[in-house]
C-alpha cells in the first residue's frame, strides 16, 4: 500500500476525488481522477474499487460531487439533484449495505433547509470526509480487538481482499492480521485465490508484501485441505452485509469456507464495522445478491488461451450467504460479539449507538 495516500481521498489541489484502481493491481499502480458523480457511480460497478466500507465512503464523495455539481439556485431544486445521484449511487452494487448507508447518511444534510446552497455544498464534503476519517478510526479499533483472538506462531485462512484496499485505510479481517504480525505475533496466512476475479491473488496478496507478512496463496478449494490437517488454525473473513440475527453475505466461496472450519473445529471470524450490519434485514434470506456477468468466470485463460469453451454459459454470483451457527464471533469496532447473535447484535447496536 503507498504510504502517501489513502485507498481514495478528496485532491483538494485539483477539487476531485481520486482513488486506486484496483482492476490493475498488482501489474500497475494508477490513481485515477473522477470529476461527477455518474463516473464515482460507474466505477463502483466496474469495481475500480470494491470492499464494502470502500465502496460507502466512494459513494459519500460521490454525493459530495453530486451537490457540488449542481446548478440548482434554490433548495427544492437541490434537493431533486441530490436525491437523484443517490439514487443512482444505490443501484451501482445492491449488496453492500455500506452503499446505501453512507449515501443515506449523506443525505441527511438535506435536513438544514435554513442554510445556503454554497453552504451546504461545503457541509457535504465535510461529511463525506468525516465519513473516510471515521472509517479509518474503526477500523483500527476492529483489529486491536481482533489481534487479540490470535495467539503467536498461528496460520490463518483468509478470503477475498480486506486490506487497506477495501477500505480507505487499515482494512477489516485483514487489518487485524495486520496488527497480529505488528504485535510480533509471527503468524503466517494462506491467501484463498478468491475466484473469479481473484482478489485473493491479485490484492490480498500484494498487500502482505507491502507489509512484510508471510503467505502462500491456495486455491479455494484447497482451504478444505489444510483445514481438515490441521495446517490452519483460525479464519477471518469480512463482510458485505450483516442480518440482525448473524447471518453474513460476503464474497462467493466464503459459505463453502465456513463449512468446512465448523466441520474441524476451527475459529471462524467475521470482521466488520458496526455500519454493515443491518438491523432492517431479519436472516440472511432477505439479503439480495448481486449476479454479475458470466463474463467474468468465462474471461479466465490460461496461456493466453480460454478454459471454457467458446460457447459456454455460467452463472456469477458476487456473495453467498453464512449462516450464523458457522459464526466463531463478530468483530466490530466495538468488541466481538458472541452467540446468540439474534440477542447480542441488537444489544450492542442499542448499547453503542
Amino acid at each position: 500500500m503507498c504510504e502517501t495516500m489513502r485507498t481514495l481521498e478528496w485532491d483538494y489541489q485539483k477539487n476531485n476525488f481520486k482513488m486506486i484502481d484496483q482492476r490493475l493491481l498488482p501489474g500497475e499502480f494508477k490513481v485515477n481522477h473522477y470529476d461527477t458523480h455518474q463516473e464515482i457511480a460507474q466505477a463502483i460497478t466496474d469495481m475500480v474499487v470494491r470492499g464494502a466500507p470502500a465502496i460507502g465512503a466512494t459513494a459519500a464523495f460521490g454525493i459530495a460531487l453530486a451537490a457540488k455539481n449542481s446548478s440548482a439556485t434554490d433548495f427544492d431544486s437541490f434537493n431533486a439533484d441530490l436525491l437523484e445521484a443517490g439514487n443512482l449511487l444505490k443501484a451501482a452494487r445492491p449488496t453492500a449495505v455500506n452503499l446505501a448507508w453512507a449515501v443515506d447518511r449523506m443525505l441527511e444534510e438535506l435536513e438544514n433547509k435554513h442554510l445556503l446552497i454554497p453552504e451546504l455544498k461545503n457541509n457535504f464534503l465535510q461529511k463525506a470526509q468525516q465519513i473516510a476519517d471515521e472509517d479509518v478510526e474503526i477500523n483500527k479499533r476492529m483489529a486491536e480487538h481482533g489481534a487479540a483472538l490470535i495467539q503467536p506462531g498461528e496460520t490463518i485462512i483468509h478470503h477475498c481482499n480486506t486490506g487497506s484496499l477495501a477500505t480507505v485505510d487499515w482494512g477489516t479481517a485483514l487489518g487485524v492480521i495486520h496488527t497480529a504480525h505488528d504485535q510480533g505475533k509471527n503468524i503466517h496466512v494462506l491467501v484463498d485465490e478468491t475466484r473469479p476475479r481473484l482478489q485473493g491473488a491479485r490484492l490480498t496478496a500484494w498487500e502482505l508484501e507491502q507489509y512484510g507478512i508471510p503467505y502462500d496463496l491456495i486455491s479455494d478449494n484447497a482451504a478444505g485441505y489444510f483445514l481438515q490437517g490441521g495446517k490452519a488454525n483460525r479464519v477471518f473473513v469480512g463482510a458485505d452485509r450483516v442480518s440482525a440475527n448473524g447471518d453474513t453475505a460476503n464474497k462467493i466461496g466464503t459459505y463453502m469456507l465456513a463449512l468446512a472450519a465448523k466441520d474441524n473445529q476451527v475459529p471462524f471470524y467475521v470482521v466488520a464495522p458496526s455500519s454493515t450490519i443491518d438491523l432492517r434485514v431479519t436472516n440472511g434470506d432477505q439479503i439480495p445478491i448481486e449476479e454479475r456477468s458470466g463474463e467474468e468466470v468465462l474471461n479466465i485463460q490460461r496461456d493466453g488461451n480460454p478454459l471454457s469453451p467458446e460457447n459456454a454459459s455460467a452463472r456469477n454470483p458476487a456473495f453467498d450467504i453464512t449462516p450464523n451457527r458457522f459464526i466463531t464471533g463478530i468483530v466490530t469496532e466495538f468488541g466481538v460479539i458472541a452467540p446468540p447473535y439474534e440477542i447480542n447484535i441488537p444489544k450492542m447496536i442499542e448499547r453503542e449507538t
